[in-house]
């Protein structure tokens, strides 16, 4: 068997999907050198506002993606939900990493969930439903509350819902609309903490810090590195992402989000093949960022360090915060130690992720304040009044 190619500077590299996670990484392969070209459905994306080329085409449609294909080196992605078809079209004219296979398991809950169960990885108990009755039974099987999710496209807390005891299922089925669904077991965690592990070509493997995370209405609101966890978790955690990765062969970047109980135990609960929005603080916080792990793993370079230069926190910037105009970034940007992230998107709406901000202090709960009020120093004094945030529960 040919050892696996190499691409060095100079090269082109093609990125499926155009959101700020292609930005990132359209910023740390030019730095390296590289040329970087990008295909979505959309024009003036945050990462086409860096890359070289930007092609705007369906996924759909063949003949474009051939001829993206036919003017790069190698294919990478920083959205998992591109379809198996688009990614072999592709493959008819470049290398392609992660593969097809990987998209296919990663971009389906089910699959995702049957991949792991066939590992013997630990996740929260599930089962697939396809009409009111599955449902009926599943419920009675893992009991409630549960969490019912759509098999498919999922992300940021899109297509799913909980359900609690006494809920009649035919209606909540009807509600959600009839789709392909899997339900999944409610867990009762002590924390949300995620690895990000990079995979090269040859079996090289490199993970980041346990990241500690918070979620809001679903969406990711504060990560904090280091986690306030016990060391031996800290390790389980990392060969945890490490035997995910090496299962997938995968040649990339995978986040591996998980719940951590309070009996110390380690429940996988979603995987995704590319640069994580909890990664974001390695950006300015690692001697080696995500982003560019993801282009050394990707190009057959030796993967870099993943050491951390300082506690670091981030805060994700909503489209929430532009309800009263243009947040004050003079007021941020006077609070030391920050550093502010914009995705170049135009039109801020609720929900949106439109930047981030990522502070630095002598510890993971010094840095958590910086980056909190940074973000709270951006809501002028005409905005309406918000809701604190409760502070991130640390053992330090």
């Amino acid at each position: 068997m040919p050892p696996p190619r190499t691409f060095l500077p100079g090269s082109t590299v093609g990125v499926m999907g155009g959101g700020q996670l292609g930005r990132m990484f359209a910023m740390a392969a030019r730095r390296m050198g590289y040329r970087v070209h990008t295909f979505s459905p959309d024009e003036d994306t945050p990462t086409g506002q860096l890359a070289d080329r930007e092609v705007a085409a369906s996924y759909d449609d063949a003949e474009a993606v051939r001829d993206f294909a036919r003017g790069i080196d190698v294919l990478t992605f920083e959205f998992e939900n591109v379809p198996t078809q688009t990614v072999e079209w592709a493959a008819e004219f470049c290398e392609v990493r992660p593969s097809a296979n990987v998209l296919h398991i990663c971009q389906h809950r089910l699959r995702e969930k049957q991949f792991l169960a066939s590992g013997d990885f630990p996740l929260p108990g599930f089962r697939a439903v396809n009409s009111a009755g599955e449902l009926a039974d599943a419920l009675k099987e893992l009991g409630a509350p549960a969490v019912l999710k759509t098999a498919a496209f999922g992300y940021d807390g899109k297509g799913q819902r909980k359900i609690e005891r006494r809920e009649d299922p035919a209606a909540v089925w009807k509600e959600f609309g009839g789709a392909h669904a899997v339900l999944e077991q409610f867990v009762e965690f002590d924390k949300e903490v995620s690895v990000i592990v990079a995979r090269g070509a040859d079996g090289q493997m490199a993970a980041y810090p346990v990241c500690e995370n918070v979620h809001r209405h679903h969406i990711l609101d504060i990560t904090v590195v280091p986690a306030s966890i016990p060391a031996e978790v800290d390790v389980q955690a990392r060969v945890l992402a490490g035997g995910v990765a090496e299962k997938l062969d995968l040649i990339g970047l995978l986040a591996v989000e998980m719940f951590l109980l309070k009996d110390g135990t380690l429940l996988i609960n979603e995987l995704a093949p590319r640069p994580h929005n909890s990664g974001h603080f390695s950006f300015d916080a690692s001697l080696t960022s995500q982003f560019e792990q993801q282009l050394r793993a990707v190009c057959g370079l030796p993967l870099g360090s993943t050491e951390s230069l300082r506690p670091a926190a981030m805060v994700n910037l909503l489209g929430d915060l532009w309800a009263k105009g243009e947040p004050d970034w003079v007021a941020a940007a006077a609070i030391p130690y920050v550093k502010i992230h914009l995705y170049g998107k135009k039109e801020p709406r609720p929900g949106r992720k439109m930047g981030h901000l990522v502070a630095f202090g002598n510890s993971a709960e010094e840095a958590m304040h910086h980056a909190q009020t940074a973000r709270a120093a951006l809501v002028r004094a005409d905005a309406p009044a918000t809701k604190r945030r409760a502070p991130l529960k640390s053992s330090r």
